[in-house]
């Protein structure tokens, strides 16, 4: 007997030998009712979506969604020196759906050891389809199919470095939700600030401090120094969802506090209303607790570093489709979405945040009206102010707003050490 035959006759005593004498528990035959009770675990799984029971938008559209999932865990390190997709196309010429440069994705660490010796974590990734007539087979059509996962935990990087200058994301379509973020803001010294630049007249009051003397007075000529102020910083959640965006809207508060004034100012008084006398000399002083609402407009260029723990997905749709279990409707072309909200934590600005003009001229007016209704004290006879000081005190702005607003701030917690080993910024 050959040994082919020899082993197929092995193999065949045995199978007969264990159905002979195997004990009842190894083998049992079930019927249908208890199968369909026995519960098990594919590794792959195909699941499909009835567009009656779809997205109500997909459901008038006749849409329906098949998706092959796979049950696992799956690792994966990468580094993406240029990622474009949907370049010209029906969503026009001369851009990108999505135009990133230098994307990374590793496992969630700030050092170099940390992310090429780590991998993100894609649980169950899956592909779907979005299938229109379903159920007619001369008449379906697919509109679209996504890449994802039910969840992704990693760090995602874009761009070379976190610089003053925007790099990274160029053009993006797709939706990401962020969450509320705190940080502190350090305004820059100004000088010179003078009626000429702002075209505001500051109004004010003076008085002994016995009450005997007092006296209105205006000014449009004074010259004023404020030196750097701090304060907090916050930038609301909010969602960014958008074709092909370049820059983003943030909105956000912030409360500065102590911010020294000085300079000089020449001003025309009435002493009771009535009797006028000139007034000049150095001011001094200082304002506290300023509220300002905040608008950004912020380049995702200045965008780095994303911790995910959120479902991801890449898709590419004929139309618009709204995906199963996804926060909004992904729109035509290519689409990447961050369906839970994303901590980009700490915004403090890298760089000192400039007063301008347009916030100066708002300021102005707060302190006139604060200092009519608490007039500048000028001592017994009111000699100091005769005597050409302005002791304006603390004046505290906390009952009144202004409006602020920046730009492409460079955030001090976006930046992040590369996906490379040795001092290579990408690889």
């Amino acid at each position: 007997m050959t040994t082919k035959r020899l082993v197929i006759s092995s193999a065949l005593l045995a199978l007969t030998m264990g159905s002979t004498y195997a004990d009842d528990s190894t083998l049992k035959s079930l019927s249908d009712s208890e199968l369909s009770e026995v519960q098990g675990q594919a590794l792959m799984n195909l699941t499909y979506t009835d567009p009656s029971k779809a997205n109500a938008a997909m459901a008038s559209q006749n849409i329906g969604f098949y998706k092959l999932g796979m049950e696992a865990d799956v690792e994966l390190n990468a580094n993406i020196k240029k990622l474009q997709l949907g370049c010209g196309g029906v969503n026009g010429a001369g851009g990108c759906d999505i135009d990133i440069d230098n994307l990374s994705l590793s496992g969630i660490s700030d050092t170099r050891e940390g992310r090429v010796g780590s991998s993100a974590k894609l649980t169950n990734p899956f592909v779907e389809f979005a299938i229109k007539n379903p159920n007619s087979a001369s008449t379906r059509e697919m509109m679209g199919f996504r890449l994802s996962a039910e969840k992704v935990l990693g760090m995602l990087t874009l761009g070379e470095e976190n610089s003053d200058k925007p790099n990274g994301i160029n053009s993006l379509s797709g939706y990401m939700k962020i969450k509320d973020a705190t940080g502190t803001a350090t305004t820059a010294a100004r000088s010179g600030v003078n009626y000429n630049n702002l075209g505001e007249t500051v109004y004010g009051k003076a008085k002994s401090t016995t009450g005997l003397i007092s006296a209105d007075f205006t000014s449009n000529d004074y010259s004023l120094n404020l030196a750097e102020g701090s304060g907090t910083l916050k930038i609301n959640g909010q969602t960014i969802s958008g074709r092909r965006m370049s820059n983003v809207n943030l909105m956000g508060t912030a409360k500065i506090d102590n911010i020294a004034l000085s300079g000089n100012i020449s001003a025309s008084a009435k002493l009771w209303g009535l009797l006028p006398i000139p007034l000049s000399g150095n001011v001094s002083g200082n304002v506290s607790n300023l509220n300002v609402d905040v608008e950004v407009s912020e380049n995702l260029g200045f965008i780095h570093k994303l911790p995910l723990n959120n479902p991801f997905s890449l898709s590419l749709q004929k139309q618009d489709i709204f995906w199963n279990g996804a926060a909004t409707t992904a729109q035509r072309g290519w689409w990447l979405a961050i369906e839970d909200p994303v901590d980009i934590g700490n915004v403090t600005p890298s760089q000192k945040v400039e007063v301008t003009d347009s916030v100066i001229k708002q300021v102005i007016p707060l302190i006139s009206t604060y200092l009519q209704n608490n007039p500048i004290e000028c001592g017994f006879l009111a000699t100091s102010c005769l005597a050409g000081n302005f002791r304006l005190g603390e004046v505290p702005l906390q009952n009144a707003k202004v409006n602020m607003e920046l730009a492409n701030l460079q955030l001090k917690n976006q930046t992040f050490a590369p996906n490379c080993y040795g001092a290579l910024k990408f690889c």
